[in-house]
């Protein structure tokens, strides 16, 4: 059974930084495209970050350009969000999708919450 966990969500103040990391139970997880999507109360969800199956290409909304950075470590079977420079409007729960040609998997979520 496909299992993606999301961990490391969390309260911290603007400015702060927290990584995700997504645990992935799938037979050939290198051949997977790696996506973060996040979803804000009364929002749709929306793609934060993605990262290619060779890690070879990497793509972020505009909204967090710069801060966010994705990363895949495929001996775990794990990808990344780090998180730097976080902002109130960051507030969503995050998830994490793979995907392969019309194969997709998604996680729980994991809530993160920026405030002072």
């Amino acid at each position: 059974q496909v299992q993606l966990v999301e961990s490391g969500g969390g309260l911290v103040q603007p400015g702060g930084s927290l990584r995700l990391s997504c645990a992935a139970s799938i037979f050939f997880f290198s051949n997977y495209a790696m996506n973060w999507y996040r979803q804000a109360p009364g929002k749709e969800r929306e793609l934060v970050a993605a990262i290619s199956a060779a890690a070879d290409t990497t793509n972020y909304a505009d909204s967090v350009k710069g801060r966010f950075t994705i990363s895949r470590d495929d001996a775990k079977k794990t990808v990344y969000l780090q998180m730097n420079s976080l902002k109130p409007e960051d507030t969503a729960v995050y998830y994490c999708n793979a995907i392969r040609f019309q194969t997709g998997f998604w996680g729980q979520g994991t809530q993160v919450t920026v405030s002072s």
